[in-house]
């Protein structure tokens, strides 16, 4: 009895939101990725268009949402912060393919499904923030983060986070899972206190002195140097300086963000020129001068302050392939116990 009033409550609840969904201009958004960080193009968007965007943001479950609420879904477009997430909504069936050019040729080949279910939208990069006051070298690769010299001296969040998977899996990627193994082993013992928080908490451990090195990405370095309402944070981002990780073997891992059409998509002709937006060279400017980002477009510039932080060399692995190691990524990162 208990689980068929649970399903009657479910089928209700799903039953109102669809029917809600159905109002003219208005496209439903599920998000991983912050509201103050895509709301400025959701804002930009209604301007232009008069269309409104309904989101909903959480930090995991919403593809496990996606899937209970089958057919009767309000959501329209999913937006993720990582591949990894992408590519497990489009194995589960949660997506649909979109032939647009507006899309398709705005958005490289190798930063894109290839049967167009998902298209990513911006690039960062995961790298080292290193302490200025105590770190002297100005190169670093990712296998010496394993390096016992740096014992007791390195800051991370959590190592089943999708931000570490997505390093884990380049590296599984590269290199192997036993030799991943050993290096998540050997970067485990190099950890100065437990993993946790999110990367700018790393940022904030390196200048409060707890750790020499922290793994982040490069867009938070960005929002900590520019964040009025917080100022403390201009002061964890003032104590780091960015190194890109590269190696012979291995350059510097990129990720992405990235965009996917549900499935049963309600609003599909308005959900279409929402990516279409999301795809455009005035999105693309919005990433990159907001939110600090890489874009995905190799015709629009990164920031200045972006620009600032130097070029590097990202690695080469498919980005579909990280996707596809982070299952492995996660089992390692269990056998290691890496959170403990």
């Amino acid at each position: 009895m208990f689980k068929a009033a649970r399903l009657l409550a479910l089928f209700g609840s799903a039953l109102l939101c669809s029917t809600a969904a159905f109002a003219d201009g208005v496209v439903n958004v599920y998000s991983y990725r912050q509201p103050q960080l895509v709301q400025p193009l959701f804002d930009a968007f209604k301007k232009e268009t008069g269309i409104e965007v309904k989101m909903v943001f959480a930090e995991k479950g919403l593809i496990e949402r996606m899937e209970q609420e089958g057919a009767l879904s309000p959501v329209d477009v999913l937006l993720t912060a990582d591949v990894g997430r992408l590519v497990e909504a489009a194995d589960k069936g949660l997506g649909q393919p979109i032939a647009d050019d507006k899309i398709t040729g705005k958005v490289p080949a190798a930063l894109r499904d290839p049967g167009n279910q998902w298209f990513g939208l911006t690039m960062r990069a995961r790298v080292v923030y290193a302490s200025k006051e105590r770190v002297k070298q100005d190169t670093i690769s990712y296998e010496e983060l394993a390096d016992p010299k740096w014992k007791g001296k390195i800051c991370t969040r959590p190592g089943d986070h999708p931000y570490n998977l997505g390093l884990i899996g380049a590296m599984i990627a590269k290199r192997g899972e036993v030799a991943t193994k050993t290096w998540l082993e050997g970067l485990k013992a190099n950890l100065a206190v437990k993993p946790s928080g999110n990367d700018r908490a790393q940022a904030k451990s390196v200048a409060a002195g707890e750790c020499d090195l922290a793994i982040g990405n490069t867009y938070y370095m960005g929002l900590m140097m520019t964040n009025e309402k917080e100022p403390e944070q201009k002061q964890w981002a003032a104590a780091s300086r960015i190194i890109f990780p590269s190696s012979p073997e291995m350059g510097t891992h990129v990720n992405i963000s990235g965009m996917l059409m549900a499935k049963n998509a309600p609003h599909r002709d308005d959900a279409l020129k929402l990516m279409e937006f999301l795809a455009s060279d005035e999105s693309q400017a919005l990433y990159a001068s907001q939110n600090f980002e890489y874009p995905v477009n190799p015709a629009i510039k990164p920031s200045e302050i972006v620009a600032s932080w130097g070029s590097f060399t990202p690695d080469s692995v498919n980005i579909m392939e990280v996707a596809r190691n982070q299952k492995a990524a996660a089992q390692l990162v269990n056998e290691v116990q890496f959170n403990d």
